[in-house]
Parts: C-alpha cells; structure tokens; sequence
C-alpha cells in the first residue's frame, strides 16, 4: 500500500462522494426516483470497480483504503435518512444501522489514539454493504403494485440481509477493535 493520492480508484471514490449531494437532491427536492436511482447505481458500480481497479494496476493506497468505507458509510446514511423522510423505510432501521456505525467510530477513534490503525474490512462486510448498497435503489423504485412490487421484495430482501450482515460484522469489528486495544495495555510490571 502506498501514499499516492492521484490515483484512478481515488477518483472513483471522489466522484461516488460526489453523487451524494446529487441523490439528495435529485429524491427529496426534484422527486426524480428514476434519477436518483441511476445515481444510487452508480455509486454501488464505482464502489465494486474502485476496489477491482486499485488491484488490477496496483494503485492500492492508504487514503484510499480510509476513504472508500467512509464513502460507503456516507451513502447509506443519506440513502437511510431519505427513504426514510420519504416513509419508504422505518426511522428503526435507520437507529439500528446509525447505532451501529457510532459505536465502531468511537472504538475506531480509541484505535486511533493508540495508533492500532483501521480495522480491515472482512468479506462478510463487504457482503453486508453491498446488500444495503443495492436495497436501498430497489426500494426507492418499490410500489405497492405491478413491476413495483418486485422491486420492493427484492429491495426488501436485500435489506434484511444487509442489517442482519451489518450487524454481525458489527460485532465481529468490535470484538477485533476491543481485542486490539487490549493488546496495546501495558502488562504489569513493564
């Protein structure tokens, strides 16, 4: 890993940071849930090809291994928080996923301040934010009817499998952060 900044993954995460002001505007000021969704799409595109591309040419970087999860984050949260002021979600699910993410960013910022680093993101979390990343679009395009519907079971399907992985590796991150801090104490007599 390296301390480039200028790299092709770097920019694919900007410009995914980039389309969330654009969702946000697009769903809650324009009422465009078509566009919002191709925005949605694109970023879930850019999140997989970042990760895929940095491999591929070696471009693996530090900023880019600490800003790709934050952007992952950025985006679900404002997804979370427009489904659901539009209703599309209940506000539970939002305290749930926000619950989860404070408590890992105290324990992160604990690490920190020890300088024990990030934590390394398990498939299982990669798994879990590509259920939420890709639930969140399908649910924006469910209706109670027709095509629609499909969209809101398959949305939902992937929702339920995204908390329920989001909250595992919840724990498992958790557990790893506590297990890391502890290994940083100083034992008696040293």
């Amino acid at each position: 890993m390296n301390d480039r900044i200028l790299t092709i993954p770097n920019g694919l995460t900007a410009l995914r940071a980039l389309g969330i002001p654009i969702f946000l505007w697009a769903y809650l000021h324009e009422e465009r849930p078509l566009l919002s969704f191709g925005i949605l799409a694109f970023g879930a595109a850019t999140d997989y090809l970042d990760g895929k591309v940095a491999r591929a040419l070696h471009q693996e970087s530090k900023l880019g291994a600490a800003l790709d999860p934050a952007i992952d984050r950025a985006y679900i949260a404002a997804t979370l928080l427009a489904l659901a002021w539009k209703s599309v979600i209940p506000w539970w699910m939002v305290g749930i996923l926000f619950a989860r993410d404070l408590i890992l960013a105290i324990l992160l910022l604990a690490m920190r301040r020890k300088s024990v680093g990030f934590f390394e993101v398990t498939y299982l979390g990669k798994a879990a934010t590509f259920n939420l990343l890709y639930a969140f679009p399908l649910l924006l395009l469910g209706g109670e009817r027709g095509f629609h519907l499909v969209f809101r079971i398959t949305g939902w399907s992937f929702a339920i499998w995204g908390v329920g992985l989001y909250l595992l590796t919840g724990i498992q991150y958790g557990v790893t952060g506590i297990k890391t801090l502890a290994n940083q104490r100083p034992k008696l007599g040293e």
